[in-house]
């Protein structure tokens, strides 16, 4: 794959979003990072400009980022959800909810590159 991927982080903190955007960045792999601070606008997000990746917090105002997965799923299946929480309890709950990897927070950035790298592959995987 030549061209990089387009990446959504959605989380409600700044600061949160703020880092993960300068620690994809970092990683070749990515071609540019938009940021959605609530499930709902996540949600108009992928539909105005789908990503190929969205790093999804779970707790966020207006719709949490279960409910977003859920619809986002539901509209537009190719795109990959990365739940990205503090709360490892949540993992069976964000996956049924059609997560396609879950990672918790305080994992080293490299779990969260690897969780991309395969998300990235079912996408290369999928049919058009």
């Amino acid at each position: 794959m030549t061209e990089g991927l387009r990446v959504l982080v959605a989380d409600d903190q700044p600061r949160a979003r703020q880092s993960l955007k300068a620690l994809l960045a970092t990683w070749p792999l990515v071609k540019s990072v938009t940021e959605a601070a609530s499930g709902k606008q996540a949600l108009a997000l992928a539909q105005e400009c789908p990503p190929d990746v969205i790093l999804m917090d779970i707790r966020m105002p207006e719709m949490d980022g279960l409910e977003a997965t859920r619809q986002i799923k539901a509209r537009q299946p190719q795109i990959k959800i990365v739940i990205l929480s503090a709360y490892p309890d949540h993992m069976a709950e964000a996956l049924a909810a059609g997560a396609d990897a879950f990672v918790c927070r305080y994992e080293p950035p490299e779990e969260l590159f690897k969780a991309i790298e395969r998300v990235k592959q079912l996408r290369a995987q999928a049919p058009p």
